[in-house]
């Protein structure tokens, strides 16, 4: 097998493996949203859709690269990016402004703490083979990938300084940092 060949069967294997866990990431989150009250918990679950379907772009331009379908994907992941901005601030604006308290979730902390691990091993992977491949789908779609974990990081401290401290707050506030970085991201994938 050839080293392209390798490295595309290793770009699908990250595509599918992150496709898997934002599946079952949806599941576990709706369990934790609705057990907790959570918007974050709720608003991470919608984040994992977007992961969804920026894996799929990615799927369908490695099945069958051409300029065309590198166009096509990261126009359709810098869309995602940008909907991942709008789901930021308008979920961290609602909460901070009705001053949504949610519960304690062991089981949202304990997902969203392992998420966050998971999508910085799968960006950095995402990173290595899409410069390898210069697949500038597969480089976009890893950060989108980072997004991922920097939210899950976000949301992960959010829900442990609401357990432990009642910083109700801190959750909604980190992600505003997030949405300047998918803004940016977006953007410049949009004119590239």
């Amino acid at each position: 097998m050839d080293r392209q060949a390798g490295l595309t069967r290793a770009g699908f294997v990250l595509e599918g493996t992150t496709l898997a866990w934002n599946v079952v990431g949806v599941v576990v989150l709706t369990i934790a949203a609705i057990t907790a009250r959570s918007v974050a918990l709720a608003g991470f679950g919608l984040d994992s859709l977007i992961e969804i379907g920026a894996s799929t772009v990615v799927i369908w331009g490695l099945s069958g690269s051409n300029e065309h379908r590198q166009r096509v994907g990261l126009r359709l992941i810098g869309v995602a990016f940008l909907l991942l901005a709008v789901y930021l601030s308008v979920q961290s604006t609602v909460v901070l402004v009705l001053g949504f308290h949610a519960h304690h979730s062991t089981l949202g902390i304990v997902w969203t703490g392992t998420t966050a691990a998971v999508m910085y091993l799968l960006a950095a992977g995402k990173a290595h083979v899409g410069g390898a491949l210069q697949h500038p789908v597969l480089q976009a779609e890893g950060k989108v990938t980072l997004v991922d974990g920097l939210l899950a990081t976000a949301v992960v401290l959010g829900l442990a300084l609401n357990a432990s401290l009642g910083w109700w707050w801190a959750d909604p506030v980190a992600a505003y940092v997030l949405l300047i970085y998918a803004l940016k991201e977006g953007r410049t994938v949009l004119r590239s």
